[in-house]
């Protein structure tokens, strides 16, 4: 276990999930080659606080190798939370003051469920910009996760989203569109989930200057990346960190509001991520939601039944493309700060590829789109020409 918290109180939950590992940041070693400092401002309603705590950590945690990692928690003041959330992020996290005054190597930035009808009108769209600014001058890189994604893109380049006919929700097959460091050895397709009621079109992103690193024709772009200053941005609509069963508690929520009549749209299950017999038990509940519309109907949402059957089949690449954002971010600081001998022995100790020609390599391939056999699979697969 190298992942570290930098948290003042060792009541955090984090800390009980892995007795003896999470230590406190303050027992971190202190050669700065050997340890990145992270940090998560997590913009997520109360709810999902401490579960996106978890989330991240285990995702990094697994994608983590040899390498010691330092998380930060910041949280903006602007975003709307009951008491408890208050209090929570009052104890267990810094304000963005804080932030502002430091440089990192990364920073990863949590999506939330929209309020106001455009971005700019969000309770914290002044801090958030602000962050992202800050972000491209003092970061290493910097990861945006679905709305944040909209938020980024919207203020660095004026990409505006624009609202889904329906619900993008489900685990999607993805596919490479081009050699990015980011994606070493990750398969040609891989499955990723999804979920939201917004996008930023592919021709959109590409005027501007991003790369889509990977593409799906139900989802549209999912990964995108491009240098902001002294950061390489990487955005993901989709959501990688999530776990095996975070879809069936977001579906559960929806089904909840619309029998309790918060929300007039009755969801749309999850593709491809319930099994066959678990299918079969979610179309029942919903179509006797869609009959019999009643909150009472809630306490009968089959939750127990399904979850036991659901996998993830999206850990192992999630788990590779952040190793490889966080291999990125060490061979970048030693290329910046180091002489080359030391550089080398960094990325060594990081268990990264330090041979200069195999670098040279792989460079020249992330410089240049992947192959595609024809014209036709190269529209498809999102090719920009």
């Amino acid at each position: 276990m190298t992942v570290l918290i930098d948290i003042d109180s060792h009541e955090h939950h984090l800390f009980s999930r892995a007795p003896g590992a999470g230590v406190h940041a303050a027992a971190s070693p202190g050669n700065r080659v050997e340890c990145l400092d992270i940090g998560v401002i997590n913009n997520m309603s109360d709810a999902a606080l401490m579960s996106t705590e978890r989330q991240l950590f285990d995702l990094i945690n697994a994608a983590a190798g040899r390498l010691f990692v330092r998380l930060h928690f910041y949280t903006m003041a602007a975003t709307p939370r009951s008491e408890w959330g208050r209090d929570y992020v009052r104890r267990y996290y810094r304000g963005i003051d804080d932030l502002l005054n430091r440089r990192l190597d990364g920073v990863i930035v949590t999506g939330a469920e929209p309020r106001a009808a455009s971005l700019t009108e969000e309770p914290y769209w002044a801090t958030f910009a602000e962050i992202a600014d800050w972000a491209a001058e003092n970061t290493v890189s910097s990861v945006f996760s679905c709305l944040a994604v909209h938020a980024a893109v919207l203020h660095l380049d004026g990409v505006a989203r624009r609202k889904l006919p329906s619900k993008c929700f489900g685990v999607f097959a993805q596919t490479k569109t081009r050699h990015h460091p980011l994606l070493q050895d990750v398969p040609k397709t891989f499955k990723i989930p999804h979920a939201r009621w917004n996008e930023v079109e592919e021709g959109d992103l590409a005027r501007c200057g991003y790369s889509v690193l990977t593409w799906s024709a139900e989802t549209g772009a999912d990964c995108f990346v491009k240098q902001q200053k002294e950061s390489l941005f990487v955005h993901f609509q989709g959501h990688p960190e999530y776990e095996t069963q975070s879809l069936l508690g977001e579906y559960r929520r929806d089904m909840g509001r619309f029998l309790r009549g918060e929300n007039d749209i009755c969801p749309t299950l999850p593709s491809g991520y319930f099994g066959n017999e678990a299918e079969e038990l979610q179309i029942a509940f919903r179509q006797k939601a869609l009959s019999d519309r009643r909150p009472e109907l809630f306490a009968d949402f089959p939750a127990d039944q399904v979850a036991k059957d659901l996998t993830n089949v999206w850990h192992q690449p999630a788990k590779r493309i952040y190793r490889n954002w966080l291999l990125y971010m060490v061979s970048q600081r030693a290329r910046r700060s180091k002489p080359l001998g030391m550089r080398e022995a960094a990325l060594s100790a990081a268990g990264a590829p330090a041979h200069r020609d195999a670098r040279k390599v792989a460079a020249a391939r992330s410089a240049r789109p992947a192959r595609s056999p024809n014209p036709v699979t190269r529209r498809r697969l999102g090719y920009c020409e």
